[in-house]
């Protein structure tokens, strides 16, 4: 299986960067896996301040690969086993959210659906000036799912996020920093330099009173995430035998516009 993720650590400092050889750089099943797994690596790392997170340097993440064999399984299988298979997005996303120290996310280029996904799961995002983030689940006859809804408007409240998620709007690095999505802007090619910056700055800190004070933090913000967003994976699967879900992936597959019925 070749590693799709690779870890490097200085010091209090640990760089993530995951990169499939593809510019898409898409989620598919395995490479959600060993994020999980590098994820779950820093949950009790007592050593560990900051973790950077990053894709390629062209482009952060294209979204869910519609075209991995071990995804598109899931909507020919059961319901539960889709309900089981499913569960993979929510998993990475969630192992992100529960890394000990403090995470921060290097977005360049384009930042898409469950990348959105990934890069909200983690606590702060520098975004480069040439990115866009762009949620365009409901265009593909889907709801946006992987716990994905409580993050959102916890970090932009729900107008916003109705705009990000329910209308597709695409937002720029501007926009991202004007509503809170993003916490840094800079130029392109110098995402990772200033998360390095922030990272270097958190290493600095005493570790236990940050880790605390981010636990605290979460647990305020995100108090009612489990209650609000426990039904996503569960819209998800029923919207997968809908007739808007095949026509929405089927029209990205082909490149054509979609033809909604609401079937």
């Amino acid at each position: 299986m070749s590693a799709l993720v690779s870890v490097t650590r200085e010091g209090r400092i640990a760089t993530v960067r995951f990169d499939t050889g593809n510019r898409a750089n898409a989620l598919s099943q395995e490479l959600m896996r060993q994020l999980t797994e590098t994820a779950q690596g820093f949950h009790d790392c007592p050593d560990i301040s900051a973790v950077i997170l990053t894709g390629r340097d062209d482009q952060f993440c294209m979204g869910a690969d519609l075209k991995d064999p071990d995804g598109t399984a899931a909507a020919q299988a059961s319901l539960s086993q889709r309900r089981v298979m499913l569960r993979r997005g929510p998993r990475m996303c969630q192992a992100w959210e529960d890394v000990d120290a403090i995470t921060i996310c290097a977005v360049e280029g384009w930042c898409v659906g469950g990348g959105v996904a990934l890069a909200t799961a983690c606590d702060l995002r520098v975004a480069a000036d040439n990115s866009t983030f762009y949620v365009p689940e409901v265009e593909r006859g889907m709801n946006m799912s992987w716990g994905s809804i409580p993050r959102f408007v916890a970090l932009v409240g729900p107008a916003r996020t109705k705009r990000i998620a329910a209308l597709c709007e695409k937002i720029t690095a501007g926009m991202a920093l004007d509503w809170g999505l993003a916490d840094h802007v800079v130029a392109a090619g110098t995402a990772m330099a200033k998360a390095r910056e922030m990272a270097e700055a958190a290493a600095a800190l005493p570790p236990t009173a940050l880790k605390s004070v981010k636990q605290d933090v979460n647990v305020a913000a995100l108090a009612l995430a489990r209650a609000t967003g426990h039904r996503d994976l569960e819209a998800f699967a029923l919207l997968q035998q809908s007739d808007d879900f095949k026509e929405g992936v089927s029209a990205f597959l082909k490149g054509r516009k979609p033809d909604f019925t609401g079937d």
